[in-house]
């Protein structure tokens, strides 16, 4: 039987700053009312066979406020690139002009705005469970030490008191992100 070794609190934390990381990079998907390249980061093309992501078969670029552009390398892959970025839900429309599609970007209804607020709660409410998640992991692994005499009740109790703050300042974090994703989607 495997002895439980004593649990250390900056790889949980590390854990649920990842949680809050992964929170930002889903909000960076999310469409605002002005153009950004990281929108199509999590598009996916068919290319050679295989989903690729859509900036390893063309570059993405902002030209304007309002105006995506990506310059596909590849020739044969425009129609695969215009397929993903029709077929996903973020309600864009690209026009090919050679090897370039240019996407505009069109202003957000209040209806769109409401939505894309409950996503982004949405995305949020998952990270606080991940975060959640990973203090019930570090408590677990607290009373398995305990239980196998490798921490004290006292160390146990200090243990788990950390594990909780470390768990609140993350979710203020998630908190604290959301509303700035949440004002900047409703801003007009």
């Amino acid at each position: 039987m495997a002895t439980a070794e004593k649990p250390v609190l900056p790889r949980y934390k590390d854990r649920m700053d990842k949680a809050v990381l992964a929170l930002n990079e889903e909000f960076g998907s999310l469409r605002t009312g002005r153009a950004s390249a990281s929108l199509l980061d999590q598009l996916r093309v068919d290319a050679y066979g295989s989903s690729v992501p859509i900036n390893q078969v063309g570059a993405v670029s902002v030209p304007e406020p309002r105006m995506i552009s990506v310059s596909i390398w590849d020739r044969a892959l425009v129609v695969s690139v215009e397929k993903a970025i029709r077929a996903s839900d973020l309600g864009l429309n690209p026009v090919v002009d050679g090897t370039t599609l240019r996407i505009p970007i069109p202003p957000l209804t209040e209806e769109r705005r409401k939505d894309l607020a409950k996503l982004a709660g949405k995305y949020a409410e998952q990270q606080k469970v991940a975060i959640r998640n990973v203090r019930r992991d570090a408590n677990d692994d607290c009373r398995k030490a305990q239980k196998d005499s490798v921490i004290s009740e006292d160390e146990a109790k200090r243990f788990e008191g950390e594990v909780q703050k470390i768990t609140d300042e993350a979710i203020k974090r998630v908190d604290e992100v959301l509303k700035s994703k949440e004002q900047e989607i409703m801003h007009v």
